[in-house]
């Protein structure tokens, strides 16, 4: 079989594409694999944050459509921008092993979060960054960057910003760890659900291609992005929401974190549940539900009113 990859043209989408088209070709059922880079409008609009132009769903749209025009038979995706709701008439078919879901701190001067100066400036547009980096630096203060990873490291190098933050998976990916000066664990910084995860998406009636597909599936990574974008649905975060979670199994037992907090780290929510893995979804509403007897609905409508 001769497959297609929708694809984001950014070096990073890339890599991940010809990732999985490696991953693929080793399939005895697939003869032959090409690329088709897709330029999307989350790529195309960085002076405006991603909520005020239509949130994730915008790096997937482009990819979607081709598939449903017959010009790519799969897209390929860090699972981290694709929205808990899946449109209809598509699925994932396939998650790959995770890569380090931790997010990493690049100075051009090897200072960590607590060597920057007073008042430094980060570069970062995620309100979940923002609001954990508040909670343990008041000082800091958190500005809008967009684009791809080469596009924020020449802005860092340019000085327009002190330090910038990225998913150090999508570091690690394009080789340039030496870039980072701080790698945050998860009980530090608590990651985005999915993070450092690499979907593969077809069209939901496909069952000939999601049974390829399923060749590449990682079990242990599928219970775990199950947990995780299961309390992102649970709470109906968007893009933007300051919301967290990342789950770790052990020998079948989960244990699914999360964080909802303010931007400005004033409040922040945090809390846990253990459980069987396979109960993933379960343990994903169950702490949904707690989470919203702290007080998370509050802080979520606060931050959508503006």
């Amino acid at each position: 079989m001769h497959l297609r990859i929708a694809t984001r043209k950014s070096a990073l989408a890339l890599w991940q594409a010809e990732h999985v088209a490696a991953a693929l070709e080793a399939l005895p059922e697939v003869s032959k694999v090409e690329l088709v880079p897709l330029s999307t409008r989350g790529d195309e609009i960085l002076d405006r944050s991603l909520q005020k132009i239509g949130g994730k769903g915008l790096f997937i749209k482009e990819l979607e459509v081709a598939m449903q025009a017959g010009s790519a038979d799969l897209a390929v995706h860090s699972m981290k921008d694709v929205p808990a709701e899946m449109p209809e008439g598509f699925c994932i078919a396939a998650v790959l092993k995770r890569a380090n879901p931790a997010d990493a701190l690049l100075t051009n001067d090897g200072k960590t979060l607590s060597e920057l100066p007073h008042g430094a400036k980060i570069g970062s547009s995620s309100l979940r960054r923002q609001s954990q980096l508040k909670a343990m630096r008041p000082d800091v203060h958190i500005e809008p960057l967009r684009g791809n990873v080469n596009t924020r490291l020449a802005k860092l190098a340019n000085g327009d910003y002190d330090a910038i933050m990225l998913a150090a998976a999508g570091v690690q990916r394009l080789g340039l760890d030496q870039k980072v000066s701080e790698i945050f664990t998860p009980d530090r910084l608590l990651p985005a659900a999915a993070q450092g995860i690499i979907g593969i998406e077809c069209l939901s009636e496909r069952s000939d291609l999601r049974n390829i597909f399923s060749k590449l599936n990682d079990h242990l990574t599928s219970q775990a992005i199950t947990a995780e974008r299961g309390i992102a649905g649970f709470l109906e975060a968007n893009c933007q929401s300051p919301v967290a979670a990342h789950a770790v199994i052990n020998n079948g037992r989960m244990t699914l974190h999360a964080v909802v907090a303010l931007p400005d780290g004033s409040r922040l929510i945090r809390d846990s549940i253990e459980g069987a893995a396979d109960d993933a979804a379960q343990l994903a509403k169950t702490l949904g539900q707690r989470l919203l007897d702290q007080g998370a609905g509050e802080i979520l409508a606060q931050i959508e009113n503006g």
